[in-house]
């Protein structure tokens, strides 16, 4: 990253004061917010999209719209605002056609193979996000904010669940995700 970026001492991002009034409380430093949180919102979105240039595309737009709309609590409002994006950003990809996936899962099948512990990796890989995806949007998310590390009440307030609600959505999703995958690998086993 060039001298005086988001994580530089002093730094800011373009366009932008330190500090930025939010609302109906103090000023919050976006700067601050990005080196605390960008890793960690890259990496949410790198989950839930598959896609690394796309997760950091969107964690952009994140501090975007917290620079546009400084939020009161930051944490949790950043990682919701994520969560929507790539959430209306699988809505917009579903709407535009799966051929595309289709045409693209074709390419992928014509590379060469990778050695056994690497394609049974890549497997696993692929097993773990399918489950993800067959879950409920609310299930998947709260997965993926626990696994961020979010306390419960921060991910209550990101999904706008109740505090006590969380363990048992939690261990719901845990229970599909674990249900979902084995039964994706016992169906692979039947097929060979």
């Amino acid at each position: 990253m060039a001298a005086g970026g988001p994580r530089g001492t002093g730094a800011r991002l373009p366009g932008t004061a330190r500090g930025v009034a939010c609302r109906g409380g103090p000023t919050i430093d976006v700067a601050e917010l990005y080196a605390l949180y960008h890793e960690s919102l890259v990496r949410l979105l790198y989950r839930r999209t598959g896609d690394r240039d796309h997760a950091e595309d969107l964690a952009q737009e994140v501090f975007v719209r917290a620079l546009e709309t400084p939020p009161a609590n930051p944490k949790p409002w950043l990682f919701a605002v994520a969560l929507n994006l790539a959430r209306d950003e699988g809505r917009r990809i579903t709407r535009q056609g799966r051929k595309l996936e289709l045409l693209r899962g074709e390419a992928a099948g014509r590379v060469a193979p990778a050695p056994d512990a690497d394609l049974e990796r890549q497997e696993n890989v692929e097993h773990v996000r399918a489950a993800l995806a067959s879950l409920s949007d609310r299930d998947r998310e709260v997965l993926l904010l626990k696994a961020e590390g979010f306390s419960y009440d921060e991910i209550a307030a990101a999904l706008g669940l109740a505090t006590g609600a969380v363990g048992t959505t939690l261990a719901r999703a845990r229970r599909r995700l674990v249900e979902t995958y084995h039964e994706q690998r016992r169906v692979k086993d039947v097929a060979r």
